[in-house]
């Protein structure tokens, strides 16, 4: 079982930056790929970016790649989601995600309950 916390989110202007994190408990952290999504109001749900349980591998979404970072804390149980340049089309609640295959495409296992990321013009 893993529980998921997301903090980090709010108003940013356009151009800006903003970090994610999302504290994971459970002792098999180190052994789960990460990911995040996000999902605006009337909105299908999208895909951000996941990253391997190791660190290694990442893959990121067409709409955000070169902009924003994906990273993990093994140590401290903790995903990062670095946005950079942000636009007020990434609006969103950002959610994040757990699962053995979320790096292939699957769905995830476990969610968070979610931040909300606002990016004002």
């Amino acid at each position: 079982q893993v529980q998921l916390v997301e903090s980090g989110g709010g108003l940013v202007q356009a151009e800006g930056s903003l970090r994610l994190s999302c504290a994971a408990s459970g002792r098999t952290f180190d052994t789960y790929p990460m990911g995040w999504f996000r999902q605006a109001p009337g909105k299908e749900r999208e895909f951000v970016g996941a990253i391997s349980a190791n660190g290694a591998l990442t893959r990121y979404g067409d709409s955000v790649r070169g902009r924003f970072t994906i990273t993990r804390d093994n140590a401290q149980n903790t995903v990062y989601l670095q946005m950079n340049s942000l636009k007020p089309e990434d609006t969103a609640n950002y959610y994040c995600a757990a699962g053995r295959r979320i790096i292939f495409g699957d769905d995830p296992e476990y969610w968070g309950q979610g931040t909300q990321v606002t990016v004002s013009s």
